[in-house]
This record gives structure tokens, sequence and C-alpha cells, in this order.
């Protein structure tokens, strides 16, 4: 992780509401250059919320988001498609278009919002998909044809089609195999370290936590309840993060971890 000292993106006091359902009121959160901040919380608390909210999908009732040192900061009334640039999104289940092959989806930013001619976008396609290990002979298949794993590094590398400063990942390990998840929760830390991404990543995974993250951000009670790394966020004092961190499955995936860093030394 690079300098984790320097916030990356602001959130203050910060309201979502849905007509008369109030999601999140007064919710405070800094994201660090550099590194993979984890957001967890129960259903309903909203962390899709933020995540669309921050990637400007979603307007807020109140409060502010603001980049704090970018070398692409946005103007004050930015371009959707201008926003798009300096972010790239993973969503839950791919959101791959379906008519399109693997090579031609990744293209698609960098036809439509970089205007590059479409050989040399296909052509950059293929590094891409390289980058997050897929071979060269998937990229001419369409999705249906592609595995959970491939379709995950797919989407992936179409969200780094247009070199991002900022990574959004919602639940990327959801309905992988144990094996295929630690490969992606690997994938993920390399990534940013060859890159220098900034991630927030959505997850329920509690080993994608204890391999990838830096930090974890809580989402509770309509705000953001605690931020820190991991070993502090777990002997936080409050039920919720106590049965999660400290359950059978927190448990396993902390034995894992330890076990992990024991054959990496």
């Amino acid at each position: 992780m690079s300098d984790t000292q320097t916030a990356f993106i602001s959130v203050r006091g910060l309201c979502n509401r849905f007509g008369s359902h109030s999601v999140h009121e007064n919710l405070d959160l800094d994201i660090y250059r550099g590194e993979i901040l984890g957001v967890v919380g129960g259903s309903g608390t909203g962390k899709s919320v933020l995540m669309r909210t921050l990637i400007g999908l979603n307007v807020p009732a109140e409060g502010r988001i603001e980049v704090v040192s970018s070398a692409a900061k946005p103007p004050p009334n930015p371009d959707p498609a201008m926003l798009a640039c300096n972010f790239g999104v993973l969503f839950q289940h791919g959101a791959l278009f379906s008519s399109l092959t693997l090579q031609e989806n990744v293209a698609v930013p960098l036809i439509e919002q970089a205007g590059l001619k479409r050989e040399h976008a296909e052509h950059l396609a293929r590094v891409k998909l390289a980058m997050v290990g897929l071979p060269p002979e998937a990229a001419l298949n369409y999705p249906a044809e592609l595995s959970g794993g491939m379709i995950k590094r797919g989407a992936l590398a179409r969200a780094l089609a247009l070199d991002p400063d900022l990574l959004f990942l919602d639940e990327p390990t959801a309905g992988l195999d144990p094996i295929g998840a630690a490969d992606f929760d690997r994938l993920i830390v390399t990534l940013r370290d060859a890159l220098d991404l900034t991630v927030f990543l959505v997850t329920h995974d509690l080993d994608t936590l204890y391999t990838s993250c830096d930090r974890i951000a809580v989402l509770a009670q309509q705000r953001v309840q605690v931020a820190d790394t991991l070993e502090r966020v777990a002997e936080f004092d409050d039920p919720w993060i106590h049965d999660y961190f400290h359950g059978p499955r927190g448990r396993a995936a902390q034995t894992a971890a330890r076990r992990q860093t024991t054959r990496g030394h």
C-alpha cells in the first residue's frame, strides 16, 4: 500500500433517502490513496447504495463528496462520461454485454469514452485481458461461454480499460469457489501494487477481508460505525461486529490468514 495518510475521497455528512426511508444519515468516510478499503455491514445497511452514490449513479439528499487528492480532479460540474474515466467499476455479476465477445466488452469504453478506433481498442482490450490472467483464446468468447471466474476477470479487465485511479468492486468473489476466490483476492492486491490503484471493495467474504484489505469500514445504524485496520475493527464494541469477526467463519478466516502469512515467511 502507498501513502495511506493521503485522503483520496472525503465523504462528509452524506444522507441517502428514498421517499420516507433513510438509508444513510450524516455518514462520514475517508478513502485513502493506495489502500484497499473493505466495506461490510448487515443486510440493508446500504453498502451498494454508498458505492452507487460515490460513482455518481445515485444523487444524495445531502452531504459532500470531494476528491481531495487526485491528478485527475473533476471540474465543479463534471460530465458523467468524464467522471467515469477516473473510476473503474466491477458490478457484482459482471454486467457484461451478452451479445459482445469478451474482447468487444473491454473495448467498449475505449471506443466510446477514449475515442480509439476499433482495431486499436480491441488490441488494448487483449492486453487488459492478459493483465487479469485470462488466456488469449478467451477474448473471442461470449459471456455465456465463460465460467463465473472468467466473467469476473473479464469484467475487471473492462473496469481497468481506461486506467482508472480508483476501482470499485461490488462483491467481487461472490459465487466463486474457494480456490477461485483466493486467486481473485491475490490478483486485486497484485494489480493495486502494480498500477497504484485505490480500491473500494464491498464484500461479505471474510477471507477477502483478511487477505486483501488494508482497512475495514463497517456500515450500521445509517452511518460508518468504525473504519480502521481489521485488528482494531474486530475489537470494536458492537454486537454485530463481534458476531461477524469472532463467529465460526471469522475464526476460520483468521486461522487461514495466519497460515498463509506463515507460508509467506
